[in-house]
């Protein structure tokens, strides 16, 4: 039987070279190439019109390095396809395992007042708003069906520690269940530190439970943002700091700031107390278009441009701290950076093509409604459940994970395949989100020409990537980054 194939011999240049399949897109007076796996590299627009009319000398320093990164080939290309395969299935195994990730939302109650708030918590007295020790079984049951062999549980609210009883069961159970299972399963708190004690922290301490929280920056801005009886948010939260740090950790206690219109001007100031107080890393947030904060945005919200200003503020002021000698990481730029600079994944939901919602992360809401990330579940609580894939007491873990809803999701947010993203030069950095798109547009997909997803992430991208090309200090600190510990210790190593 003869092959529907050609030899591969047919696709081997007879004279010259061929090209891989490649996206571009000028920036300045340059151009910027970027293969499947996100290779990439910046051609004068001389050498990228003599590339593309395959006129580029074999004796050329871009010829070697196009051929490198595999851009193009001029002999067989079997090998080279092999390694771009090999680039590939790394850059897709965050799809290893399906869920990992499994929110649990045990309470919706919330003592605090944040403006920007994209939950829609109730009040500290209302405990019909808590989740019951039968629907956490429940939940439990489905987080256990997933074939992933390493599992985290993270405990959202409203504010968590107001179920904390509810905190322990689930971390016993699944404790349990993982030892049974032979399974491994880590935890994590998001809490505003104002109600913690110590019988909780000596809790955490025995299950190594990792703590994230909030800090939009110095004190007035702090408690401007996120109102509190007393208007003690921020001493609350700094003053259980410390202790929290003594008994996880010092790096097991993580901060992210949200910024609002009274932080536009303010980005040195809020970047500096990260610093202060010895944090390793800050997330410089944008508002999200769910829950209260859309009720709020005519006070709290800015334009996205005005965002990105305050960004590449805040960002410069951070790489200056760097080259002081503090390190300190911006973790978007960090997810971003570790798919430009290297082969591997990105677990951020938002980054990923097909999408992590669903298939790499689930929330489990306090009554036990399922959703595939927690802006669906706030898009819920703005009464559109039309994301919600089905309820713990009701459907089984085939209905759920096999849903409609998730294979929409799914099919909505491949890059590859996605108008506006297809054909872009940055789309093996970027994402889909369907959710954000379906939000402020009603459609998963979305037009990517008028989303503002697209173009902050457009924005930051090209930002950074500039950043790589002109700035030895910022390459430096790009690269420290991604390590995971400052340029010194590289250094250090390096020589060692």
């Amino acid at each position: 039987m003869t092959s529907r194939f050609e030899s591969m011999k047919r696709f081997v240049p007879e004279d010259g070279y061929d090209f891989f399949p490649f996206n571009f897109e000028r920036i300045g007076d340059r151009v910027l190439v970027v293969n499947e796996v996100g290779e990439h590299l910046f051609l004068s627009e001389a050498d990228f019109a003599a590339f593309v009319a395959r006129a580029l000398p074999a004796t050329s320093e871009t010829y070697a390095e196009l051929n490198s990164k595999h851009f193009l080939y001029d002999s067989d290309p079997t090998v080279a396809i092999d390694l771009l395969a090999t680039k590939y299935r790394t850059k897709k195994s965050f799809l290893d395992g399906f869920t990992k990730l499994h929110i649990f939302v045990v309470s919706l109650r919330c003592e605090h007042s944040c403006h920007y708030c994209q939950v829609s918590r109730v009040s500290a007295d209302r405990t019909a708003f808590d989740m019951s020790a039968e629907t956490a079984e429940r939940a439990l049951d489905l987080v256990f069906r997933s074939p992933a062999p390493e599992l985290k549980i993270e405990f959202q609210g409203g504010e968590p520690l107001l179920n904390f009883e509810r905190i322990i069961h689930v971390i016993q159970s699944a404790e349990e269940r993982a030892t049974h299972l032979r399974r491994d399963v880590e935890f994590v708190v998001t809490t505003n530190l104002a109600l913690l004690e110590q019988r909780m922290l000596d809790f955490f301490m025995r299950h190594n439970v990792v703590l994230s929280t909030s800090l939009d920056g110095p004190a007035d801005l702090h408690n401007g943002n996120r109102p509190r009886a007393g208007n003690d948010s921020y001493e609350a939260m700094v003053g259980n700091l410390p202790r929290a740090r003594e008994a996880l950790g010092h790096d097991r206690v993580s901060a992210i700031m949200t910024t609002t219109r009274a932080s536009l001007s303010r980005a040195r100031e809020i970047v500096d107390e990260y610093a202060r107080l010895g944090f390793s890393s800050i997330f410089l947030r944008s508002l999200s278009p769910y829950g209260f904060a859309t009720k709020t945005a005519h006070r709290t919200g800015y334009t996205m441009d005005e965002f990105l200003a305050f960004y590449v503020g805040a960002l410069d002021r951070i790489l200056e701290l760097n080259r002081a000698g503090t390190f300190l990481v911006e973790t978007f730029a960090q997810i971003l950076l570790t798919k430009i600079l290297t082969p591997f994944p990105s677990y951020y939901v938002d980054l990923q093509s097909p999408t992590g919602a669903g298939i790499g992360a689930a929330v489990y809401n306090y009554d036990g409604d399922i959703y595939p990330s927690d802006e669906s579940r706030m898009l819920a609580e703005m009464n559109d459940r039309s994301l919600r894939l089905g309820n713990v007491h009701l459907n089984s873990y085939e209905e759920i994970f096999g849903s409609r809803v998730l294979r929409q999701l799914v099919e909505a947010s491949i890059v590859e395949s996605i108008p506006g993203c297809s054909d872009c030069a940055l789309q093996a950095f970027c994402g889909g989100d369907p959710t954000y798109h379906y939000a402020t547009q009603r459609d998963l997909v979305g037009n990517r020409s008028t989303s503002d997803f697209h173009r902050k992430n457009a924005f930051i991208i090209r930002h950074l990537l500039t950043l790589l090309e002109d700035d030895p200090d910022a390459r430096r600190t790009f690269a420290s980054w991604v390590a995971g510990r400052p340029y010194q210790e590289l250094l250090r190593r390096d020589v060692a």
